[in-house]
């Protein structure tokens, strides 16, 4: 499998990273749905707001159309500083922009802490880094902000139990146990959940 991988995609194999993590099989190529910025542009109502990574869902004639945008440059940084061989200054931030959308708000974020720890259990002060050093995007409404706020602050509850738990080699696999149960349940049971482990 040493070809394939090399001939896929940097989010492509993030995808599968988080596919085999969670073990789904989604049949599905997340570069059949990127987009590029200039499309982006033209699909969205807002050009003041542009995250560097951004979900698009739209419904016409009852059909569901997805697309995905990640920052070119974002993308280029880590072909260049490919997170398959560590994580570092170079690309931590890309590497947690490309592993966000891929999910939604609390879980995308408890995916960056996993798929962190994972690759790179050394990062240091990581809890710190994707938690507290957070910095939300200008121009986002009440709801939006606290939406992003309560995700923030759940999972960073979330990775410090797993942290104390399950982060040493020992404990990998009862790791993986506690992510793949979490990840299947639905938002109130993760909700319930970090509450009752914290």
């Amino acid at each position: 499998m040493p070809g394939r991988a090399a001939q896929l995609s940097v989010l492509a194999r993030i995808q599968l990273g988080l596919e085999a993590l969670y073990r789904v099989d989604t049949q599905l190529s997340i570069d059949a749905f990127l987009i590029d910025a200039a499309t982006r542009d033209a699909t969205t109502r807002s050009a003041a707001r542009a995250p560097r990574e951004e979900l698009l869902i739209r419904e016409a004639e009852g059909e569901l159309g997805l697309a995905l945008f990640v920052d070119a440059a974002a993308i280029a940084t880590l072909e260049r500083h490919d997170p398959a061989h560590g994580l570092s200054d170079r690309n931590f931030t890309d590497f947690c922009l490309a592993v966000e959308p891929l999910e939604l708000e609390l879980q995308a974020e408890v995916d960056k802490y996993a798929c962190c720890a994972l690759i790179a259990a050394d990062v240091p002060d990581l809890r710190r880094r994707l938690y507290a050093d957070v910095r939300f995007a200008d121009g986002l409404d009440g709801g939006e902000r606290a939406r992003y706020e309560t995700a923030n602050s759940e999972a960073g509850r979330y990775a410090h139990v797993l942290e104390r738990r399950f982060v040493t080699p020992a404990r990998t696999l009862d790791l993986l146990a506690e992510l793949r149960g979490f990840y299947r349940m639905d938002l109130s049971a993760k909700l319930g959940r970090i509450a009752a482990v914290s």
